[in-house]
């Protein structure tokens, strides 16, 4: 029995309930009370916002007694208010730039995804241009959103403008980024997946391997196409010229077209998977058959990959892992009221093959 005399969920005889109860003509008043939910359940008022909050002092039977009362009546917490008494919103801020990238758009599920279990949301403030006053401002409509912490998706080499930079004694976790000298940051092993990918094509016999760069700006593609310079040079091998996509297949397929006409091309290395694609088709359509006369590889992953024809060799990054260890290390911000010592976190990258690769032919060159 619960206190009062009256089995657990049972409702007071006579008249209407308080705050949520029936009345005359079918009507229901719009808001039950905490104290409405305690007088139900037999509990304080105190043991209701105890079980609305999560405490770990109450006994199960309590809070099964509070949790089915907060259900007859339809009680539904005021998270507001709690925020604003605990100073905690459950809510951790995203702000990004260029949201259309495959690596982004991925990550950002990912955040959501790992939040979610941990009971937070997310507000998602994308920035089209990373200048000063959008980065301020980014941060600031999140202060009004009332956000714990905040993640930045974005280029933070963009912001080394001399001008730019982020807001002091905000949690912040940095994405893909090489500033872990200044700010907690998880990123994928960019420069270890672009040497799994040359010493995949060199092992196969291939004399050099040519490169599809991903944007001058972006810090990833950048960090591919120096691992992809050294990995040859370390070799001792010859560097081609590197041409520059900017993700897209579109770019892709233009450099394929340059590439198609290279007679010692063998072996191309793209900094996507998008790009990728756009190589597979030039290369159809100017007759270089692959992977028997030339061998492509990519960078992502992307589940479509395995669908391309051939199936792509490509370098897989772990997009989920990234959001994970990005909303661990914010939490970790959040609980330690403290912001996070500054560090790279790097996610590790595997080679999958598939049929886009395979030995070199002997090649005049």
């Amino acid at each position: 029995m619960s206190r009062g005399g009256r089995e657990p969920g049972t409702m007071p005889s006579g008249g209407a309930q308080r705050g949520g109860s029936s009345i005359p003509g079918g009507r229901r008043k719009q808001r039950v009370s905490m104290a409405d939910v305690a007088k139900l359940a037999g509990v304080s008022s105190q043991t209701v916002s105890r079980v609305s909050n999560g405490h770990p002092s109450v006994v199960d039977s309590t809070r099964e007694q509070v949790l089915a009362a907060m259900r007859e009546l339809g009680y539904r917490p005021n998270s507001a208010a709690r925020a604003l008494r605990y100073g905690q919103f459950n809510t951790i801020g995203v702000i990004l730039f260029n949201l259309s990238s495959t690596g982004n758009s991925r990550t950002v599920e990912a955040i959501a995804t790992h939040a979610a279990a941990e009971g937070y949301a997310i507000t998602l403030i994308p920035i089209d241009v990373p200048t000063q006053d959008n980065v301020l401002g980014a941060f600031t409509r999140l202060g009004e959103l009332a956000v714990d912490a905040v993640i930045v998706i974005i280029e933070v080499h963009l912001l080394d403008t001399g001008t730019v930079t982020l807001p002091p004694g905000v949690h912040t976790v940095v994405v893909d980024s090489d500033a872990g000298d200044r700010y907690s940051v998880v990123d994928t092993n960019q420069a270890d997946g672009a040497r799994q990918a040359v010493h995949h094509l060199l092992d196969l016999g291939h004399h050099t391997v040519w490169h599809v760069t991903g944007p001058r700006t972006s810090y990833a593609g950048q960090s591919r196409a120096r691992a992809w310079r050294t990995t040859l040079e370390a070799a001792g091998r010859p560097v081609p010229e590197p041409l520059h996509g900017d993700w897209s297949a579109d770019s892709g397929y233009t450099a394929g077209l340059a590439l198609a006409d290279e007679p010692g091309c063998t072996a191309v290395f793209a900094s996507n998977d998008q790009m990728a694609l756009g190589l597979l088709r030039a290369f159809h359509e100017r007759g270089r058959v692959v992977p028997d006369e030339i061998s492509v590889v990519g960078f992502d992953d992307i589940p479509e990959t395995a669908c391309y024809i051939p199936p792509l060799t490509t370098v897989h990054q772990d997009f989920a892992e990234v959001g994970r260890r990005c909303v661990q290390r914010a939490l970790l911000q959040i609980r330690e009221g403290q912001a996070a010592p500054p560090g790279t976190d790097l996610v590790p990258t595997r080679l999958v093959v598939r049929g886009s690769t395979a030995r070199a032919r002997e090649v005049t060159i």
